[in-house]
């Protein structure tokens, strides 16, 4: 075959995670403001020979540590995608990673709907927005933000999207640690740390909504919150060390990300984010968390992220993918795992890493529209 499809896809954070009481179903009714970053894994889609089936490779941040085969949420993405489509699920999928994996930033949901989206480009006219959306539904609860971008609402387990009216640009830095927290022992942390409570309903925040339909950073990041925090800290106490010397430094907020363990700051500017990843009070604390964070997992590190994301308001722009065909000697380039030129690439040792200024990915209205 002489095609392929490169999706870049977005890792998220989520500004306000709200956790309401556990569902008879096993999941807990959520509401969270999700907002994509510019921390990105690439995922390449090539059609394979007939009968081969799903190929998988991955490269990049804790590619070890992942599945190849069917268990990878990306190869279940292609299965789902190619059976709604009429397609035979022969095709062969290459990931570079660099969003964290098991860190609370939706790694493995971007690369499923990053699938999702290079299979609607790939194979043109069989896959509508709704068929992406109701797959990504079945796949993740963060699936269905991944392929829209950008800032929105999600509600139900989060797969239920409203856009955010936002603006203004905002910059980061976020701490990643290699030893991973998985989602479900943070959920489960949480209902044991409020057995005994009455938990409401999860809702809103209009200082959060406000703040971003404004772009204040200042009333943004006193606006961040997340439920999951606590647990998240109570698995990992070194998390809280990290959180108060982004304080210490002048953060204008700082939480866990997701079920963590990454922890993300909001800095005034991109100087800040500079300065604040350097210094010798956030170096302590991230080499006191990479020596806690060893105890329970060898050779775990840490280290600062800088990175920027943009909010554009939803009603005067039409997000669209960074999708790209290419020629056979891509296809040749992935199959064979050549690595990325991504700055973010897998290291033990702590680093700053400047990730330049890029706007969300996201699906088209219709995916045959992909050029």
């Amino acid at each position: 075959m002489s095609d392929a499809i490169r999706v870049k896809v977005p890792a998220k954070v989520n500004l306000r995670l709200a956790v309401g009481p556990l569902r008879p179903d096993g999941y807990h009714h959520l509401f969270t403001v999700f907002h994509a970053v510019g921390l990105h894994d690439e995922v390449t889609i090539t059609q394979a020979e007939r009968g081969a089936g799903v190929i998988v490779r991955i490269v990049g941040e804790g590619a070890d540590s992942l599945p190849s085969g069917a268990d990878n949420i990306a190869a279940r993405a292609a299965e789902l995608a190619a059976q709604r489509a009429g397609r035979s699920a022969d095709v062969e999928i290459a990931i570079t990673k660099a969003i964290p994996v098991a860190g609370g930033m939706a790694g493995g949901s971007a690369d499923a709907a990053a699938v999702l989206v290079g299979c609607a480009a790939l194979w043109p006219g069989t896959l509508s927005a709704g068929d992406l959306h109701a797959l990504a539904a079945d796949l993740g609860s963060d699936v269905a933000f991944l392929i829209e971008g950008g800032t929105m609402i999600g509600t139900g387990r989060g797969e239920i999207l409203t856009p955010v009216l936002a603006q203004g640009e905002f910059h980061w830095v976020i701490a990643v640690s290699d030893a991973g927290l998985p989602t479900p022992q943070v959920y489960a942390e949480l209902d044991r740390l409020r057995a005994d409570l009455d938990v409401a309903e999860p809702a809103a925040d209009d200082a959060l909504l406000r703040a971003l339909r404004i772009g204040d950073e200042r009333a943004l990041g006193r606006a961040l919150s997340n439920d999951l925090q606590a647990a998240a800290v109570s698995l990992r106490p070194e998390l809280a060390r990290l959180l108060e010397a982004g304080a210490d430094l002048g953060a204008l907020g700082g939480i866990v990300s997701g079920s963590g363990p990454t922890c993300v700051f909001l800095a005034r500017d991109r100087v800040m984010a500079l300065t604040s990843s350097t210094s010798k009070g956030m170096t302590s604390a991230l080499s006191s968390a990479a020596r806690c964070s060893r105890s329970a997992a060898r050779k775990a590190a840490s280290r600062w992220r800088s990175l920027s994301s943009r909010s554009v308001s939803a009603a005067s722009t039409r997000w669209r993918p960074d999708v790209v065909r290419r020629t056979r000697m891509l296809r040749r380039s992935a199959a064979s795992g050549s690595r990325s030129t991504s700055p973010a690439v897998s290291s033990r040792s702590m680093r700053l890493v400047v990730v330049p200024l890029v706007t969300s990915v996201c699906a088209p209205s219709c995916p045959g529209d992909i050029s």
